[in-house]
């Protein structure tokens, strides 16, 4: 069989794999909505505005886990959170890049994101897609991590990221996430309690205020607060475990 044979051989059994593969996407898309549970792919920049995410670094090329690729920069519409592929349009492509990984050549690494544990394909969303379903566990990739100033992880739940995203507001408006990288957790139980706590430093920062008879910043103020107001009190709790309580 010459390589064209192949290659064409490879086209027709993907072009019948992307019908089953849309045919999932199909149901799981109903048992979703029944479920009550949501069977979209993360949108990268939304994650970065709610995270208050900036900061990045190339971290090199890596074998990373599939089921970690939870997002995409541009397409996240175009496919499931399972990577299936939900428009008929998609077909002759995807099929092409089945054919090409079925061959001999083998696929290009893709390029990501990384936020957390947590990948956000740049380039490369119909690899990942083939890749899942020819049932690979790991895929190349060119890793571009974000840093995070909160905990974020696969399998979050649409409540989990909005209580994140409240959280990393809080340390963003109060330059904590800056001057204190290394603090003691500020999470709270309740979300909507940020602003109640946010209310605290800014009566500690009317005290500094008037202490040093000058003006003090907003994240000189939550420093402030939080070496000699909250670190201690929050170590006295877990000294006489109150929180067991």
């Amino acid at each position: 069989m010459t390589d064209d044979q192949s290659f064409n051989a490879n086209l027709i059994d993907g072009i019948q794999r992307f019908q089953n593969a849309r045919g999932r996407a199909f149901w799981q898309a109903i048992f979703g909505l029944l479920r009550g549970k949501s069977a979209e792919l993360l949108s990268f920049e939304d994650i970065r505005a709610r995270l208050r995410l900036s900061e990045e670094s190339y971290r090199g090329l890596q074998d990373i886990p599939l089921d970690k690729i939870r997002g995409s920069v541009g397409r996240y519409r175009d496919f499931n959170s399972s990577f299936l592929p939900r428009s008929n349009d998609m077909q002759e492509r995807w099929s092409r890049v089945y054919a090409v990984a079925s061959g001999m050549m083998g696929l290009p690494p893709i390029e990501v994101y990384q936020v957390g544990d947590v990948y956000f394909v740049r380039d490369g969303n119909h690899r990942v897609s083939v890749a899942k379903e020819m049932g690979a566990q790991t895929i190349q990739a060119h890793v571009t991590e974000l840093t995070t100033p909160v905990p974020f992880y696969a399998g979050m739940s649409d409540k989990e990221i909005d209580e994140a995203s409240a959280y990393a507001t809080f340390l963003e408006d109060t330059g904590l996430s800056r001057t204190r990288m290394h603090h003691q957790s500020l999470r709270l139980s309740d979300a909507s309690r940020y602003p109640d706590m946010m209310g605290l430093i800014h009566i500690h920062r009317e005290i500094m205020t008037k202490l040093k008879s000058q003006p003090v910043s907003i994240d000189q103020a939550a420093a402030d607060w939080y070496d000699n107001v909250y670190r201690p009190a929050a170590t006295l709790m877990r000294k006489y475990k109150m929180m067991e309580e």
